[in-house]
């Protein structure tokens, strides 16, 4: 999938609306190997972006982990940037 249309499935997804933004970053990279997350090479981690909310980002992810299935030491993750940024909540 390529990232204009990734990026415009997200959009759909994020139009502006009155509902409460639940940040989250998707990222990924390379390990080092498959036993811990520690990434082969910080230079190289390919941050996709933040989103609104997390079916957006679910979205992105889920794009992102399938073009690199190929690669078996290649994750991405979503990190829930809001519980950091409010842990209260």
């Amino acid at each position: 999938m390529s990232a204009e249309i990734l990026w415009d499935e997200t959009d759909k997804m994020t139009e502006s609306s009155d509902k409460k933004q639940l940040l989250h970053l998707v990222f990924g990279g390379e390990l080092s190997n498959l036993e811990q997350v520690q990434f082969r090479n910080l230079n190289d981690l390919d941050i996709v972006g933040i989103f609104p909310d997390y079916a957006s980002a679910l979205v992105a992810w889920k794009s992102k982990a399938q073009a690199t299935v190929d690669n078996a030491h290649m994750r991405y993750f979503i990190v829930h940037m809001h519980r950091l940024l409010n842990p209260s909540e």
